[in-house]
């Protein structure tokens, strides 16, 4: 028997760099999906397009960790993912979620979404230094979630387009640039906490807008967030290239996602393909995707 899960990735409509300061953010589960097929064997082997190890905590530290985490068992383990690394778009959450979902299945462990949630963020924890649950919740349970209170909020039913510039977000980036903004706020508190707690209220008001399906002012207050982070510093020249394409294609609005500093932005749009077409001319890489109500699924 072969058990498969797949994970969703994520986008934040609302609240990156804001939610560390407890204030609010909107984050979304997005159909782009990491798939783990487990099979019990001889022994623990791991293989996705990077290669094929045993235990592997540099090539493969998720799934080792996450195997680690369940009691070692024997398993064989093949990745898939559609989700880009290093983009912002939640995909070491996804394929960890996945795995521990996908083994416990496979081996009859018993644990609910709530154990693998909690399990998964302590794992990124582990290996990244410092997480926030989110990503990991999001990839678990689906749905439009509201930070910090976790309520889930009605599926967007508008399309959305992910630009990639195909420059890196990597842990490491994340972290320094969470670094830089604290220590811009901490040199200009006076003017860096208003723009702070402006960023959170974004997310209330958004919450409003997408339970009425009111996308066109949702693109609107998506466009003054991407603004405010780019005057928090962490926005690049490639990123606003991609959302400025996007709007101009008739976006209701487009912004970063995630922390900045490269990987992604998203677009939301009734117009994916043309909105697609511009990115990719701004020279984004550009994927057509859609809200999700479902966290990880066997499949």
């Amino acid at each position: 028997m072969i058990t498969t899960c797949a994970a969703p990735g994520k986008i934040y409509l609302f609240g990156e760099h804001a939610v560390v300061y407890g204030e609010h953010a909107i984050a979304c589960a997005v159909e782009l999906r990491t798939r783990v097929a487990v099979k019990r064997s001889n022994d623990i082997s791991i293989s996705s397009n990077i290669g094929t190890t045993g235990l592997d905590f540099q090539m493969h530290p998720y799934v080792s960790s996450a195997i680690q985490k369940l009691g070692s068992p024997d398993v064989s383990i093949e990745i898939t993912s559609r989700i880009p690394v290093g983009s912002g778009l939640g995909s070491s959450a996804a394929v960890t979620v996945a795995t521990l979902e996908a083994i416990n299945i496979e081996c009859g462990l018993g644990y609910d979404k709530t154990n693998i949630a909690k399990m998964a963020h302590e794992i990124e924890q582990t290996v990244q230094g410092a997480a926030s649950p989110t990503d990991t919740f999001v990839s678990t349970f689906g749905g439009v979630v509201e930070i910090p209170s976790r309520k889930k909020l009605d599926i967007l039913d508008c399309g959305i387009v992910i630009g990639n510039t195909n420059k890196g977000a990597s842990p490491k980036k994340t972290a320094q640039l969470v670094k830089q903004v604290a220590q811009l706020k901490k040199e200009y508190p006076d003017l860096i906490d208003p723009i702070i707690k402006i960023i959170g209220s974004f997310a209330r008001h958004g919450e409003t807008m997408v339970m009425q399906k009111n996308y066109r002012e949702l693109g609107k207050l998506m466009n003054a967030n991407h603004g405010l982070l780019d005057a928090l510093g962490v926005c690049t020249m490639e990123l606003s290239a991609l959302v400025y394409a996007a709007r101009n294609a008739g976006a209701y609005g487009a912004k970063l996602t995630g922390a900045g500093g490269g990987g992604c932005m998203v677009a939301l749009t009734d117009s994916p393909e043309k909105v697609a077409n511009a990115i990719e001319k701004a020279g984004g890489s550009a994927i057509i995707s859609s809200f999700t109500p479902d966290g990880v699924l066997q499949v």
